[in-house]
């Protein structure tokens, strides 16, 4: 097999001299360019922990594939932090952030023909942003997370940044002082990395290694963890293997691979943005996946790693347990994944996930015999008020029904100023809408609110529903995901203030209790707000994206 067999079209024959030349200009040789061009599509960024160690990382991937008889060109692209927006209108970039971290990945491909990629990854989006592009592209590729962060230590206990969003509910209920506040938040997040608990980003790194994007073992190691720069190292090795061997996105990207991956997602109690990104992945894939999918594998995926925000522990310490391989080989042997999917490495899933190796006396995974919770995390509901569906996470021991007045906000500001008013009482269904895909635009993630709302020491007796996101960090009775959303004529979009609101989790069921006549009246007589941005790429993206369950992917209207 020609390894060259796409870059050569850039770089070989007389005709392609002026192409040489640039590539010359900044010191590639002709020796470097006879060899494989691999491009290294990197997500750091400055203006964030999570990515910001990513450029260092980057030169042991680099000198892995330099070693393994390939020419590494390294790239760049956006990424946007969730937790530094959260709350303000930059929040609305996070998602759209994904479909250009994709569109990046794959113009730079498509343009400089790279024979093979390696995407180093790190916070929410960077991660399925990276997938689908590298899925677009379908050349032998290997997706690199750079690590979850340590958690700090307040008072002799783990925190994360978790805590610093409930401290900010517990400062306005007048629980906690400003000197508490600015101890917390200035110990939470003591270095770089990702977000510590089995929020968005470790749930997605999860993901990655169970559907076959990331070799096993990689993710879990943290950040600042000296192991780091050899997995890197191995990693640019491992790019040209799976060059050699002609390992690509449409090898391993199967049916039973994004099976696997749910219950990756599930049975960690991890984040409901999975659903979205999985959805969104399969679409990139050609993959039928569709939202009942998740409910589906939920019920019959038991939780078996007790990690925040519903469980005790924190990333780091699956990496002390045995890392996502003893996950892996965890559902591999109670049944759970299907061991005969492919990874990147060429070898099966439980190939790979056999080396797994238990620390003794480790309490943070347990196999599917002895589970925290004998069903997943991801609870996919319906009914009046979301008849496409809606998604909450069941990964602690959230009651699971709740019935209660509707107190209807259009913006997440204006619920927020409620909450932390006290103007939200025990009881109360706080409903955010017109913060959905389109009428966002952009799908925010609520997490200062609903972590305002536990701060406040509402978590065990208020509800929330938004066609808007969750952040993974989020718990209680929070439901996301609404489809259809308020924008496009969704029955969220009709709900008013007082409505009773009825919560069934057993039964699946979202419902408004009023009459089907008032219903279709109200229906007659709603009108569209109009659009918050009438130009730019937020109004491009509302242009084009899809519901939530259909992953808020953007697509062409032909």
């Amino acid at each position: 097999m020609n390894l060259k067999h796409r870059s050569a079209v850039i770089t070989d024959g007389p005709t392609r001299a002026a192409a040489r030349s640039y590539y010359k200009a900044i010191g590639f040789t002709d020796e470097d360019l006879a060899k494989p061009l691999v491009g290294i599509a990197n997500t750091w960024t400055e203006t964030m922990s999570c990515n910001y160690h990513l450029r260092g990382l980057a030169a042991h991937v680099k000198a892995g594939v330099r070693a393994a008889g390939g020419t590494p060109m390294e790239f760049n692209t956006i990424a946007i932090s969730d937790g530094i927006t959260m709350g303000t209108e930059g929040m609305k970039t996070s998602l759209i952030s994904r479909e250009l971290i994709a569109d990046s990945i794959e113009l730079m491909g498509r343009g400089h023909m790279f024979d093979a990629v390696v995407a180093l990854v790190a916070c929410d989006k960077t991660i399925p942003g990276a997938a689908m592009g590298l899925t677009r592209l379908d050349v032998p590729c290997v997706l690199l997370y750079g690590g979850s962060i340590a958690p700090g230590t307040y008072k002799g206990r783990d925190v994360t940044v978790l805590d610093v969003f409930e401290a900010i509910g517990a400062h306005a209920a007048g629980k906690i002082t400003d000197k508490d506040l600015n101890e917390i938040e200035s110990c939470a997040c003591p270095g770089p990395g990702a977000c510590g608990g089995q929020f968005t980003a470790n749930t997605m790194a999860t993901v990655m290694e169970l559907i076959g994007f990331s070799p096993l073992g990689t993710a879990s190691p943290g950040a600042t963890d000296a192991r780091k720069e050899k997995i890197a190292y191995r990693c640019g090795e491992l790019v040209m293997e799976a060059l050699r061997r002609d390992i690509r996105p449409s090898t391993f990207l199967t049916r039973d691979a994004f099976e696997n991956a749910i219950a990756a997602a599930t049975g960690t109690g991890g984040s409901t943005n999975s659903v979205l990104h999985l959805l969104a992945m399969a679409r990139e894939a050609g993959v039928p996946l569709t939202i009942d999918d998740f409910d589906a594998i939920s019920r019959r995926t038991p939780i078996i790693a007790s990690l925040k925000p519903g469980g005790e522990y924190v990333a780091l310490d699956v990496d002390r347990a045995g890392g996502i391989q003893l996950i892996a080989k965890r559902l591999v042997e109670g049944g759970v994944a299907k061991g005969g999917t492919l990874t990147v490495t060429g070898r099966t899933l439980a190939e790979e996930a056999a080396a797994a190796t238990e620390t003794p006396g480790q309490n943070v995974i347990h196999d599917v015999a002895h589970p925290f919770k004998e069903t997943g995390g991801l609870v996919i509901l319906k009914g009046s008020l979301a008849p496409d569906g809606a998604v909450v996470k069941m990964a602690g021991h959230e009651r699971s029904l709740h019935k209660g007045p509707a107190r209807v906000f259009d913006r997440e500001e204006d619920a927020m100023q409620a909450v932390l008013s006290g103007a939200i009482v025990a009881g109360d269904v706080v409903v955010i809408r017109y913060e959905g895909p389109r009428g966002g635009p952009g799908m925010r993630e609520m997490l200062g609110v609903t972590s305002a709302i536990v701060g406040k020491g509402l978590g065990e007796s208020v509800a929330m529903i938004t066609d808007g996101r969750f952040s993974g960090a989020t718990r209680g009775l929070m439901i996301g995901h609404v489809a259809p959303e308020a924008a496009v004529g969704g029955p969220i979009g009709l709900v008013r203030e007082g409505d009773t609101v009825v919560i069934d989790i057993e039964q699946r069921r979202l419902e408004i209790e009023i009459a089907q006549s008032e219903f279709d009246a109200r229906r007659t007589s709603w009108r569209p707000l109009p659009p918050r941005y009438t130009s730019g790429v937020m109004a491009k993206y509302a242009s084009l994206v899809s519901q939530a369950d259909e992953g808020a992917i953007t697509r062409p209207k032909w």
